[in-house]
């Protein structure tokens, strides 16, 4: 069998044959998790389950397995393909397409209302000022914003915008474990924003499913956006707490995540320092005349002043 390239992902196409699955992390920690319990194909179609369904079902994990056979030797673009036949297969109630399209649709909406409330505070704010000019010129009582109005305003923005959550869908998670296995093809591919996509859509179709999570974070932080894929690895531990591997990706990401924080303010403090010494220059100085002293006692601090620096 061909080598196949497993750094930073867990992957469901690596599942063992009898003892669960590997998951294989960036920077060397490996561990194995159990399958997922999934419904025997071949098991016989249920009373209530159309045979038709089950026999889509059954298609769709065929498509699975010879996408996680794929995986295997190394051929991910056809593992892509074989996925792409079973997400294609699944006899989901929703499509992958209807999912981006109701979630394309209630972003628009969220995004419409943030434009109103921000039109709205702006006529508010307006309607303040020409009172409190009328009020001057008149010298008489202004009427101010209800207590209930100010109440509601804070509210709005104390909840922040919304996010897009599904209805739990009929094969719904079955369609999240095709999806997750994409993005590892994808990932593989270096195709690292598809898999993105292909995780979001499986954590909506399954909000607690860790192993996409943590596909997510993988891709998050092969395009350096450490602190998402913090986010997700913390999330994921939420969910397995236990999981020895995961915490040792949240305190990786963390350290990464702490260092380019503090690159980005020591870069931050050396653009302000370089506008300082800028305008300080017309006068003959420079903020090298000037030093903070802490005191020891109330722990703040006071400007000194040298003029022969």
């Amino acid at each position: 069998m061909s080598e196949v390239v497993t750094e930073g992902f867990d992957l469901d196409a690596l599942a063992g044959e009898d003892n669960g699955e590997v998951i294989f992390e960036i920077g060397g920690g490996v561990t194995v998790v159990p399958n997922e319990q999934e419904a025997s194909s071949s098991s016989s179609p249920s009373a209530d389950v159309p045979e038709t369904l089950t026999s889509q079902l059954d298609q769709a994990e065929e498509w699975k397995q010879k996408g996680n056979e794929g995986f295997k030797k190394g051929n991910y673009l056809e593992a892509y393909d074989m996925y792409t036949n079973a997400i294609e297969e699944c006899p989901c109630p929703v499509k992958v397409e209807d999912i981006v399209r109701q979630r394309d649709e209630f972003d628009e909406m969220e995004r419409e209302k943030a434009r109103s409330r921000m039109e709205e505070e702006t006529q508010q704010r307006n309607r303040e000022t020409n009172k409190s000019k009328e009020k001057e010129e008149n010298n008489t009582d202004v009427e101010a914003s209800t207590p209930s109005d100010k109440a509601q305003q804070q509210q709005q923005q104390q909840q922040g915008p919304a996010t897009f959550e599904l209805e739990p869908q009929e094969n719904g998670e079955k369609l999240a474990i095709f999806l997750n296995n994409r993005a590892a093809s994808l990932v593989q591919l270096q195709r690292f924003e598809e898999a993105i996509k292909d995780a979001d859509l499986a954590l909506l179709l399954n909000p607690k499913y860790t192993k996409a999570y943590i596909r997510r974070s993988s891709a998050y932080e092969k395009t350096e956006r450490t602190e998402e894929a913090l986010r997700d690895a913390k999330r994921a531990l939420e969910l397995e707490p236990s999981n020895f591997t995961i915490s040792k990706s949240v305190k990786r990401l963390q350290k990464i995540e702490d260092e380019r924080l503090e690159k980005l303010k020591e870069e931050t403090m050396g653009k302000l320092k370089d506008l300082g010494n800028s305008l300080l220059g017309n006068f003959g100085l420079s903020l090298d005349n000037f030093a903070t002293v802490q005191d020891p006692n109330t722990g703040s601090y006071s400007i000194s002043f040298n003029q022969n620096k």
